[in-house]
């Protein structure tokens, strides 16, 4: 029996962050803006962040598969020996059966382009009952010597799934899988995944993907979000400042969970548009068009952003 939530006890401060940070696929005239996605993954690289593409932040369920693979490639061109980790996304539809050759090749894919594998889940993976759903993971780790899971609520993706503490324990169990992405927007169920790592496999990355609760990084999480590819060399300062005991943290976590609330509020798929509209206001891309098919906010957002953008801007001197 898991013992009771004492989230006060689980505070970790002065640790070091892993911060990795989604990076969002710009898109003008339609089409995708090579050059304004290099700026993109070039700045997360030099804020010390490690970056996540072909995420959902990059639109990877509306992409083709070359689309995907010509993003790996550029990738690859800027990443040097630096690290990087993808999404290995497998495209299906409800009552599809399990494609494990599907994500043996997507696992291909990034393993050739020299990153880490991020698990998406996939309507024939969140089919599965617990028991199958662990054989299927162990069969991904018998091709990926190291992959990170992944945990997607349904307001994101509706081939979601977040799993039972008992099936989260099996993957924890998997050797191969070093770390697992938690996107269920639920701080409870974050602290007890963080209470089960502690137990279990201390070692183990519980990555955060609760974009309406970036401070979890308070309490053992790491991170592998949406909302720093706002401001990667901004969540990296709030990083260094929580490592460092700076008092400092507090204020800018505030400003940029102020950001995160805009910017995941319902529809929150449509975050993507508003990261657009952001990283264009503070002059990182050229147009802030989402992906043709992706959800879109009101042009009226931009002068909200606006105020944010400019708050935002202090602390980047």
């Amino acid at each position: 029996m898991t013992p009771p939530l004492d989230p006060i006890a689980m505070l970790r401060p002065r640790r070091t962050i892993t911060g990795m940070s989604a990076v969002l696929l710009p898109y003008q005239y339609g089409r995708i803006d090579w050059d304004g996605f290099g700026g993109l993954v070039t700045r997360t690289f030099d804020a010390g962040l490690v970056p996540a593409v072909n995420m959902d932040t990059g639109y990877v369920n509306l992409l083709t598969p070359d689309e995907r693979r010509a993003v790996l490639k550029d990738v690859t061109r800027l990443a040097g020996s630096r690290e990087f980790v993808a999404g290995a996304y497998v495209a299906d539809a409800p009552g599809a059966a399990f494609d494990l050759d599907g994500y043996r090749r997507a696992i291909d894919d990034i393993h050739a382009a020299g990153g880490t594998p991020v698990i998406f889940q996939s309507h024939g993976l969140t089919g599965l009952d617990d028991n199958r759903l662990l054989d299927a993971y162990r069969a991904i780790a018998a091709h990926a010597p190291k992959f990170i899971g992944f945990e997607l609520g349904t307001m994101f993706a509706p081939f979601g799934r977040i799993y039972s503490l008992e099936t989260y324990a099996g993957l924890m169990a998997i050797p191969e899988c070093v770390g697992a992405k938690h996107s269920s927007l639920s701080r409870e169920q974050e602290w007890q995944r963080l209470q089960l790592r502690e137990e279990k496999r201390p070692d183990f990355k519980v990555l955060t993907g609760n974009d309406l609760a970036i401070d979890l990084v308070m309490y053992g999480s790491d991170y592998l979000l949406g909302l720093s590819a706002f401001a990667p060399e901004l969540f990296a300062k709030r990083d260094t400042y929580w490592s460092t005991g700076d008092v400092r943290f507090y204020e800018l976590n505030d400003l940029l969970q102020y950001l995160g609330f805009f910017a995941f509020r319902p529809p929150v798929p449509a975050y993507k548009h508003t990261a657009a509209q952001v990283l264009r206001l503070r002059g990182r891309i050229a147009s802030d068009e989402p992906h043709p098919a992706a959800a879109r906010r009101p042009a009226s957002d931009v002068e909200v952003l606006r105020d944010i953008v400019e708050r935002l801007a202090r602390w980047s001197a």
